[in-house]
């Protein structure tokens, strides 16, 4: 479904990735792991373009979306949770949802919105509160239901865990699994190694910009240079 090669993306003129290849089948989980600064965020923005890579190709279901505007890329089914939620804070959570289905078919709206609800019930009771007085978890539940509304094929996950309570983290997840069960394919990166590689077809650890290693999520977890770098406290 997607298929990076030899991506190259820089700020100003400094070089974020350096020829970076990943690959995500249709209908899988693929995490992406690597420490603060790696890469992996500009990665996920690369793919939505923006920033826009210096080189290399994005394609998406057969067409190359390297060049092409941020908007038209998520019409064609990619959606993103970004890092730190991004949620607008002045609008309610139902304002919110809605910003998530702008790029949809009216008459989709009501179903879809029924279904994010099914996925997160403590939405649903947060439809007239506004997103910047929801807890941590809560506005984490609203990004990922905010992408969902825009009934993407793809779903790039950044950090969903971060600075999240245990238990909540374990809700997360589950919910990840869920939508992938449903047909979902999903692009998660994120810090916590297990909870991402134990519920991975794939995985991808990248450090200063470049690919690494590469495998199935369980050869991955039991990989002695990933379990040291990223299971281990390492």
């Amino acid at each position: 479904m997607l298929a990076v090669s030899g991506l190259h993306t820089f700020y100003g003129n400094i070089e974020a990735l350096h020829g970076v290849d990943i690959d995500v089948a249709q209908g899988q989980v693929v995490s992406l792991i690597g420490a603060n600064g790696a890469g992996k965020t500009t990665l996920l923005m690369s793919i939505c373009g923006n920033p826009r890579a210096a080189r290399g190709r994005v394609v998406f279901d057969g067409t190359d979306i390297t060049r092409l505007q941020t908007y038209d890329i998520v019409r064609r089914g990619i959606a993103q949770a970004p890092e730190g939620r991004r949620i607008f804070a002045r609008m309610t959570v139902l304002e919110n949802l809605q910003m998530g289905a702008i790029t949809t078919q009216p008459e989709h709206f009501e179903a879809d919105l029924e279904k994010v609800f099914e996925m997160f019930p403590i939405l649903k009771k947060r439809q007239r509160q506004r997103g910047g007085t929801l807890s941590g978890g809560e506005q984490q539940m609203l990004a990922i239901a905010r992408a969902l509304m825009s009934r993407p094929r793809l779903l790039l996950l950044d950090e969903p865990s971060l600075g999240l309570a245990p238990m909540v983290v374990k809700q997360i997840f589950h919910v990840i699994g869920e939508i992938n069960r449903e047909g979902m394919t999903v692009l998660l990166v994120e810090q916590n190694a297990f909870h991402a590689l134990r519920l991975a077809h794939r995985g991808y650890v990248m450090a200063n910009g470049r690919i690494v290693l590469h495998g199935t999520g369980q050869e991955l977890l039991a990989n002695e240079q990933v379990r040291k770098a990223y299971l281990e406290g390492g």
